[in-house]
């Protein structure tokens, strides 16, 4: 409904109970940090977006490897998210 600062603020419980429940690795709790970065950063923290992206990316690259569709969809978003911040 517009309210980017209040997806930021469901998507941190979430995450923490998936963290609790699934366990830091588990594909829910990586979709779930995915998703909060993305919304931290369409409330305007774009280089939070970047920097929790970034800490998602090597955990993908972790354990669900480099190739992967997830993995590959991180880095995408990692460039378009340091074009926001300026830091391209």
């Amino acid at each position: 409904a517009g309210d980017a600062a209040g997806a930021v603020t469901a998507l941190e419980e979430l995450l923490a109970d998936r963290q609790r429940v699934l366990g830091p690795e588990h594909p829910d709790t990586l979709s779930t940090r995915f998703n909060l970065a993305r919304w931290r950063g369409e409330a305007g923290d774009a280089a939070g977006a970047v920097t929790a992206l970034e800490e998602l990316l090597a955990d993908e690259e972790r354990v669900l490897g480099p190739q992967h569709p997830d993995t590959l969809t991180t880095r995408g978003h990692i460039a378009d998210w340091r074009r926001k911040a300026g830091s391209v």
